[in-house]
């Protein structure tokens, strides 16, 4: 299995925003990949998670669904540059072309594009049980539309919220000043494992 939290610097970007190396760590860490794992990449971006995945589920596969041209290319450069055969790139604009994929054991939304609701209607629908999906918000409003939703089913999902924030010591000169990245809200949601241990799952959620 390969290492986890490659270097932002070995991806090839462009003007595509991606996900910073701390967040990514965070992020596949709470998805708890298994080596055949099957992953949805919602809004892949330059498909810097999609290639970490990619390289944690040799035996899986990664689907990274992206609307953006530009991005599209990226994420298939970067699949090469690390020599992924694993990530299946999709261009389509969430939830569309969800339906159509097979069952899945992860899932990560970046990018949702304002139809956060219907992709996760679409992606819990997908996903097997004890599966996660992994959110990551830059704003409070999408946040607290993941929150509302995962709790509006709590019969199905249990679900956890942190912050991150992230600073950097830039060495500048003989001085080492901190430059801080923007803070990211990760939620991260389990859909409850009934068919093999539901009464414990269940158990979890009441204590």
């Amino acid at each position: 299995m390969d290492y986890l939290g490659i270097d932002d610097e070995e991806f090839i970007r462009g003007k595509v925003p991606m996900t910073k190396k701390e967040i990514r760590i965070l992020s596949l860490v709470n998805a708890r990949l298994a080596p055949d794992s099957l992953v949805y990449d919602i809004g892949a971006g330059t498909g810097a998670i999609s290639v970490e995945a990619a390289r944690l589920v040799p035996d899986g596969r990664v689907y990274a669904l992206e609307r953006n041209p530009e991005a599209i290319a990226l994420i298939r450069a970067n699949a090469a540059n690390f020599a992924l055969r694993n990530i299946t790139v999709i261009n389509e604009e969430a939830p569309a072309g969800i339906a159509a994929l097979p069952k899945c054991d992860a899932v990560f939304v970046g990018g949702s594009g304002g139809r956060l609701v219907p992709i996760l209607d679409a992606v819990a629908m997908k996903l097997k049980s004890g599966g996660r999906i992994v959110v990551n918000c830059i704003t409070v409003q999408s946040l607290m539309q993941a929150i509302e939703y995962f709790r509006s089913r709590d019969a199905e999902f249990s679900y956890e919220t942190i912050q991150v924030q992230v600073t950097h010591l830039q060495q500048i000169g003989p001085y080492d000043m901190a430059k801080a990245v923007n803070p990211v809200y990760i939620l991260t949601a389990k859909k409850w494992d009934k068919d093999q241990n539901g009464l414990a799952d269940m158990n979890e959620k009441a204590v």
